[in-house]
């Protein structure tokens, strides 16, 4: 069996969830054949102090890491005070020797600062993306992905979006199959795809403070397939359209017509989730055709509905055995 070496590169404060998520979805998948080796590795060598105030050991300073895959944690400390030199300076000299480098949650903050996310997509928790955007713009950052690759370097978003990463690394490493039967034996779907949303419209900023507002996106989000747009929504609100638009502006940061496409995406994906074919999930959620709901998920998720669906299909089909086939030349479609 060949060996794929992991190391995490801890220090006091990290996150425990960013290390033992990704860590448990590893040793999961040792469980049905694969060969990681786990290691773990500060930069002096010495114990580290974890968020929950517990201390991790740790097998090896970074300089003597060589690894096949090195995972920087994230911590809250990496986005209040400057990243530690010697943090930065590991990451550059375990990167230069190591095939693939990831970083989970705030752990895009150490990788930016080491200078090695330039001209890069990434990712990082939605809370701190604005912060990673004005800090280093020469990074092209979503804000929204549950995790991002570029040439060989993964960020992901928050906490437990490591897990998905890691999900999709077993995936690529060992096959679909391996990394679904990880999930279910973790008791988790198989991994959301990179380009999800890290959360749904409805999650997206404060609730309404305004009462016409808030009537307005409550009604959106009850019945997305309804016709919605600024010109009908506003006269059940007794405002006018251009209030309703400063109004959304103002409170979400967003226009009527896009919030209407996101909460659409969002019901559309749920639909798909639950075993709806394309063409079900696009009429009920409003775009009114399969291919009006492909071009959305591409254009916002960089995947096709289709795509995504089969991610969730194969864990339902494990389990609950398999559902009625799509009509030809159908779902293949999108």
């Amino acid at each position: 069996m060949t060996v794929h070496r992991v190391a995490f590169l801890v220090f006091d404060g990290m996150k425990m969830l960013d290390v033992s998520g990704p860590a448990e979805v590893l040793a999961e998948a040792n469980t049905l054949g694969a060969g990681y080796s786990l290691g773990y590795a500060s930069p002096s060598g010495e114990p580290v102090r974890t968020s929950i105030g517990t201390y991790l050991p740790v097998d090896s300073a970074a300089a003597d890491l060589a690894v096949d895959t090195l995972v920087v944690s994230g911590g809250d400390q990496l986005v209040t005070e400057p990243i530690p030199a010697d943090l930065t300076e590991a990451v550059r000299r375990v990167h230069a020797r190591t095939p693939r480098l990831v970083s989970i949650c705030t752990g895009t903050f150490v990788l930016a600062a080491a200078g090695l996310l330039s001209g890069r997509r990434a990712t990082t928790h939605w809370r701190h993306a604005r912060l990673l955007a004005r800090a280093h713009p020469d990074i092209h950052v979503d804000p929204d992905a549950l995790f991002v690759e570029d040439g060989g370097i993964f960020t992901s978003a928050g906490v437990t979006a490591g897990i998905d990463l890691a999900l999709s690394l077993v995936e690529r490493d060992h096959g679909a199959d391996l990394a679904r039967e990880v999930a279910r034996g973790l008791v988790m779907f198989m991994q959301r795809p990179g380009g999800q949303s890290q959360f749904s419209a409805s999650l997206k900023g404060s609730v309404p403070r305004t009462l016409a507002l808030r009537g307005v996106t409550d009604l959106i989000s009850a019945q997305p397939a309804l016709e919605h747009t600024a010109d009908s929504l506003a006269p059940l609100v007794g405002v006018s359209t251009r209030h309703l638009t400063r109004l959304f502006h103002t409170e979400l940061g967003t226009t009527p017509a896009k919030f209407v496409e996101q909460v659409r995406l969002d019901h559309a994906k749920a639909l798909l989730d639950s075993g709806h074919s394309v063409a079900e999930s696009a009429r009920a959620a409003g775009f009114g055709s399969a291919e009006t709901l492909r071009r959305t998920f591409v254009a916002r998720l960089g995947v096709s509905p289709g795509h995504y669906k089969a991610r969730f299909a194969t864990t339902r089909s494990a389990r609950h055995g398999p559902r009625s086939k799509e009509r030809p030349g159908h779902e293949a479609e999108v």
